[in-house]
């Protein structure tokens, strides 16, 4: 039975890495499995999965075209053409759709081809709230509830996927609700309860909707030890981490900056994912490190922390929460979105935002007991292997 799976990357950061995961699971069960994806490069181990869709200058061209009208999702049409071509002659008996969204695939073109096949199964695992907006990728922290009903005068234009002009979020949430409803076969999964939620108060709410949290390489992610103190001089301090693929205002960098003038010196915070514009800018008593996509290295990293601290304002169900879970690490973190449900597992919660109250809680979760944790990918891809031959 043959797979194909649609990402934005393939085999880096977190969701290319649950594509990769669910891959090497579903090929062992006896699947033929395609990864398609967007942008950036692939691991060598993974490139037996992966097909490109577009080149960097259709990434770009996209891009712009977004900035300049809010036409996120409805570029790279000779991209997805050449694509949906080379599908066809693949012919997928299961569709596993995931971001879809990244300057590199038009969804109208998509979905067409979707809805011309009702007898393939198609699985869309939602990794935030873009699916069902006239814009943004989530909208918590922007206090804003318009998806419900219909998106105009959004507040977050700047926000991914940017735009510096007049927006178009009014047609795009239109567009979408169009193309992404009335498919025959298709189940949504979410890896959060809290997004689940919401896409049954969105224009998606006819579809099915499982819950299936996310899951990690826990041959990967496991206590790793390393030289990563010694090589930071950071040997006799408590250290908390922060790690991120994109480091901006939703994720908390400036409540990490503020934590870090409130703590003494018994303590250091890390930062792994920053620019280098933003190393430049952060301050230097907080050890700053740019982007890895080297998951071992994460591993070192992880397990070298006394803390993980996950401060971001929305998320859905973050795997950096498992993975340092999985690294024996506990977690603190904010009240929001699914981030406290990736946490529950070895870890606290504080109010969202409030900078203040990390404090008791670093202090409070040193006591906490270490716990054996069963978040393997494994584990997960049984969960999906059910939604595949369901009927």
């Amino acid at each position: 039975m043959k797979v194909l799976m649609i990402n934005s990357v393939c085999g880096i950061r977190s969701t290319g890495r649950i594509c990769t995961d669910l891959a090497e699971v579903l090929v062992e069960n006896g699947y033929e499995v395609k990864i398609a994806y967007g942008r950036e490069t692939v691991p060598e181990k993974y490139q037996k999965y992966a097909v490109r869709i577009g080149t960097d200058i259709d990434n770009k061209i996209h891009a712009i075209q977004t900035r300049l009208f809010d036409t996120h999702g409805f570029g790279s049409k000779k991209a997805t053409a050449d694509f949906l071509k080379w599908v066809d002659k693949y012919d997928p008996d299961i569709l596993h759709l995931h971001n879809i969204h990244g300057y590199y695939i038009n969804v109208e073109m998509l979905f067409d081809w979707i809805k011309s096949r009702p007898q393939m199964r198609v699985i869309w695992t939602l990794h935030d709230c873009w699916a069902f907006t006239g814009h943004c990728a989530y909208f918590t922290a922007a206090n804003c509830d318009k998806w419900k009903t219909q998106c105009k005068c959004c507040p977050q234009l700047k926000s991914y996927p940017t735009c510096n002009f007049n927006g178009n979020v009014e047609t795009n949430f239109k567009r979408k609700k169009s193309a992404f409803t009335g498919v025959k076969n298709m189940t949504l999964v979410t890896p959060s309860k809290w997004l689940a939620g919401l896409v049954k108060e969105s224009f998606l709410k006819d579809y099915p909707v499982e819950v299936i949290n996310n899951g990690i390489d826990t041959s990967i992610f496991k206590p790793t030890p390393s030289d990563f103190r010694k090589r930071y001089h950071i040997e006799d301090k408590k250290v908390l981490l922060g790690v991120a693929a994109v480091w901006d205002e939703r994720k908390g960098l400036n409540d990490f900056v503020k934590l870090s003038k409130m703590l003494d010196d018994d303590y250091k915070i890390v930062l792994v994912g920053l620019s280098e514009k933003q190393i430049k800018e952060v301050p230097d008593n907080i050890i700053k490190i740019s982007r890895t996509n080297s998951a071992v290295e994460l591993a070192e990293i992880y397990t070298a922390a006394d803390v993980f601290l996950n401060l971001t304002y929305e998320d859905n169900y973050p795997t950096v929460n498992l993975e340092a879970q999985a690294c024996g690490t506990p977690v603190i973190t904010y009240d929001t979105g699914g981030s406290v449900e990736s946490a529950k597992i070895y870890g606290l919660s504080v109010n969202h935002q409030n900078v203040d109250q990390l404090i008791n809680a670093i202090e409070k979760i040193e006591s906490i007991e270490r716990k054996k944790i069963n978040i393997d990918c494994k584990n997960v891809v049984k969960k999906y292997l059910k939604l595949y031959i369901s009927k």
